[in-house]
């Protein structure tokens, strides 16, 4: 039996800050994950992609923000519970609820903040009738490691910020970059596709628009792609590796059958403190919904700080927080 003042669920960087933040107010966390590391998508999913919106780093790599993050709430001690979902939430007690995971751990916290990014997910896969047999053959939905790409024919399908981006960051690893895309205009952020439009007319990447990979062909392992083009008619490109990166489909699992008010997919809550319609129970992060809601890890960031200055109050209704400011007292000042 693990007993603590706030539950995270989802140890991804949204979860990992909100320790920190917690910690300023010497409140003490569990967080608990079905990944079996922290660091949610970050870690598993894009470790070696730079991010470019965190303040203070023009550039920094998912896997390093998710080291400093951890070097950041050392301080505090949090406890982990990884390689776990949490399946069911009971309310045990006034103002305590217990956790039990899909391995049995139980968790005790009068507080739980569900910071679970996305829910459970798995990538949108194209309509192509063998791609399965070249999964992890040639074809993968995610990358991890970019430098398996180098010096290698590569076939990137989509037309978002991820295809963009990993297009961009490929051009400059692999021998040969072709981004197909259905449509001639692009969902990502404009200076991405400016980015690669630059990098096309350069000759640096191959770009064809309205046009789709619909074929897939090899013998152990992937050979050539079929291309459907609208403009060019049908065709093959030799490569050595197919990336199809249409996002990733959401799945809020046992999360959504917690009674809590779900609106698309996502949790509702009050952008007074991000508390859903149960109390006690805070979403922040990707995971929750409201009005003008940006998915952005600053965007967290911001949703846990004050999530955790409500946890206090909720917590402990009689005591008079009093906030204090890092710079002056030190993360020191707070243990």
């Amino acid at each position: 039996m693990i007993q603590t003042d706030i539950a995270i669920i989802g140890a991804g960087p949204v979860g990992l800050f909100t320790v920190f933040e917690a910690g300023l107010l010497k409140l003490k966390c569990h967080l608990i994950d079905a990944l079996p590391q922290p660091g949610g998508q970050l870690s598993e999913i894009y470790p070696k992609k730079p991010i470019y919106d965190i303040p203070g780093f023009p550039s920094i790599l998912a896997g390093e923000l998710v080291d400093n993050l951890m070097e950041q709430i050392e301080p505090f001690k949090p406890g982990f519970t990884l390689g776990e979902r949490a399946e069911t939430i009971e309310k045990i007690g006034d103002k305590l609820y217990e956790i039990t995971t899909s391995k049995g751990s139980k968790i005790q916290a009068p507080v739980i903040a569900i910071a679970g990014g996305l829910g459970s997910f798995e990538p949108r896969k194209p309509p192509i009738s063998n791609i399965a047999e070249f999964e992890d053959k040639g074809v993968e939905y995610i990358i991890k490691d970019p430098e398996i790409y180098r010096d290698k024919k590569i076939v990137v399908a989509g037309g978002g910020d991820s295809a963009l981006d990993w297009t961009i960051i490929l051009a400059t690893i692999a021998s040969e970059v072709t981004l197909v895309h259905r449509r001639t205009s692009f969902r990502g952020a404009l200076d991405s596709v400016d980015k690669v439009m630059d990098l096309a007319k350069e000759g640096k990447i191959n770009l064809i628009t309205e046009a789709q990979v619909v074929g897939l062909e090899g013998q152990d392992r992937l050979s050539s792609v079929h291309i459907k083009d609208k403009n060019k008619g049908d065709y093959s490109i030799d490569v050595d590796h197919f990336i199809p990166l249409f996002g990733l489909s959401p799945k809020l699992g046992p999360i959504g059958e917690w009674d809590l008010e779900i609106e698309k997919n996502a949790i509702v809550v009050d952008t007074k403190d991000y508390s859903t319609n149960i109390p006690g129970i805070y979403a922040i992060g990707d995971i929750n919904t409201y009005d003008g809601k940006l998915k952005l890890i600053l965007c967290g960031f911001h949703e846990g700080t004050l999530m955790v200055q409500s946890a206090f109050k909720y917590i402990y209704p009689e005591q008079k927080l009093s906030f204090k400011y890092t710079t002056v007292a030190g993360v020191n000042g707070f243990e």
